[in-house]
């Protein structure tokens, strides 16, 4: 019975999805599907992307949290459409549902947007089954986590098309390495794109600018 309710479950989070992706075709806007585990960077990272690309792009931010606006409160001196998700109303779940997701770019000013973030709960488990209708999605791995993340969450890592390596700035103060955790991706997604970048250094930030900048004019172009 629990695994027929979950299948049930799953099937109608991918029906909205194929709807979302519908949607988000029509209106020619990009949105990417951002994950990671708590304290990776994603909420500083989002910050640098959009300063660099507000300028060019109109872009929209859904903000998922179970608790607290504050990762939303810290974008907000962009000026840009941003709508909070706070999953502890709905029972404190770790991830974020196409059925909410659609309920948001609902509330969003489509017409007038090219790029969307959806920043997602911060976990690597549950984000990874629920899929929302995104073009892409982009997991965002700190170094301080160590290299067996890819082997520990397969899933996470096998269904997304981006790693972003951040914090790469703290490498030298770290007993890290490099070739491990690339053996361990390369075991679940060896076709998996990987930018190194420090959020807060700036390092390698031109990569993933570009790498986002380059989807999303294919998307207003398509």
């Amino acid at each position: 019975m629990e695994i027929k309710i979950l299948q049930d479950i799953l099937k109608s989070n991918k029906d909205v999805a194929s709807e979302i992706k519908e949607l988000l075709r029509e209106k020619n806007i990009y949105m990417i599907d951002m994950m990671s585990s708590p304290g990776s960077g994603k909420t500083t990272l989002n910050d640098k992307i959009i300063e660099k690309l507000k300028s060019k792009y109109r872009i929209g931010v859904i903000e998922g949290d179970i608790k607290t606006t504050k990762d939303a409160e810290r974008l907000a001196k962009h000026g840009i459409e941003i709508i909070q998700i706070e999953t502890d109303r709905f029972g404190g779940d770790c991830h974020l549902e196409s059925t909410w997701i659609k309920k948001c770019l609902e509330s969003l000013d489509l017409d007038n947007l090219d790029l969307v973030i959806v920043e997602n709960i911060g976990n690597l488990v549950c984000p990874a089954e629920f899929e929302i209708g995104d073009d892409e999605r982009m997991v965002i791995l700190s170094v301080t986590e160590g290299e067996d993340k890819p082997a520990k969450y397969p899933l996470m890592f096998n269904t997304c098309k981006t790693m972003v390596l951040n914090k790469i700035d703290l490498l030298p103060y770290l007993d890290y390495s490099m070739d491990e955790l690339m053996a361990n991706l390369s075991k679940v997604n060896p076709r998996m794109k990987v930018i190194e970048v420090s959020a807060t250094k700036g390092t390698g930030m031109d990569e993933l600018i570009k790498h986002i900048s380059d989807n999303v004019e294919k998307k207003i172009r398509a």
